[in-house]
């Protein structure tokens, strides 16, 4: 009688998503998803962003304290998301459930990024469906576990992995298209030509740098090495380092943690 009940209650919870799909307040069907998803694995906090390219991304759920919001949304929306291995894969249509730590540079982990904002948020690890929109947009549903809970075991992501086609449809039944989103840095005056919403280097223009410069910034500050951005640009990482020497004299910084620093600078100029 235990596992018929609980398969009652399976199908009872997933029956509340699918019907909280056609609700027009989004915690409706968040709250729902999310009593489903825990009833096969265990996780402190869930988080559902609409990803535009660079512009500021719309919050559509959340599970946060308001201190914890705080940090997790009203600290990121204000410029780190640029930095966030999620808000990339977004841009770049990843579909499907993935780990931050299969989509996170090479150095992620000892970049002045993390060190500076994403240490801040406690977690052991964060994951994420992957939700693709019509155009260019998307959605990314992300289930979180602080530091205290521990990481995601190999049966949960596995578990989690094969849920991902379901959610994913549920979530582009609830969010067929985002709300309109704040541009990062829209134009001063009504003559300028609109900033590039997909570009994320546009916010490096107002210091002097090529767009070589510029590329090299944006990798840097989202955490790879030198070695990965050699091979992602297709030059020797000799090239880079000169690169970054050249940066580092433009803007007159001589650490990651004076660009990371500078970039804070921009962002809070631009709001």
């Amino acid at each position: 009688m235990k596992g018929q009940s609980s398969r009652s209650d399976h199908f009872g919870d997933l029956a509340a998503v699918i019907g909280a799909t056609r609700e027009t307040e989004g915690y409706c069907f968040g709250e729902a998803l999310i009593s489903w998803l825990r009833r096969h694995v265990a996780f402190d906090h869930c988080v559902v962003f609409g990803y535009r390219g660079a512009l500021r991304p719309p919050l559509l759920f959340e599970t946060f304290s308001p201190a914890e919001s705080h940090v997790f949304v009203a600290l990121y929306q204000e410029g780190p998301y640029l930095l966030d291995p999620f808000h990339h894969a977004a841009v770049e249509r990843k579909e499907g459930f993935w780990r931050m730590r299969e989509l996170a540079p090479d150095r992620f982990y000892a970049s002045e990024y993390f060190r500076s904002y994403y240490s801040q948020t406690r977690l052991a690890e964060e994951v994420g469906f992957f939700v693709p929109l019509a155009g260019k947009d998307a959605v990314v549903l992300s289930l979180m576990r602080l530091k205290a809970s521990g990481p995601f075991g190999t049966a949960d992501a596995r578990l989690l992995r094969d849920m991902a086609p379901l959610v994913i449809e549920l979530c582009r039944q609830r969010w067929p298209d985002l709300p309109e989103s704040e541009q990062i840095a829209p134009p001063s005056k009504a003559t300028e030509p609109p900033v590039n919403e997909f570009d994320r280097t546009h916010i490096w223009e107002s210091l002097s740098l090529t767009p070589r410069e510029m590329h090299v910034v944006d990798m840097v500050l989202q955490g790879h090495s030198t070695e990965s951005i050699a091979r992602s640009l297709g030059v020797a990482p000799g090239t880079v380092k000169v690169h970054r020497r050249n940066i580092h004299h433009k803007l007159g910084i001589k650490s990651q943690a004076g660009l990371f620093a500078r970039f804070i600078e921009i962002i809070e100029k631009r709001r």
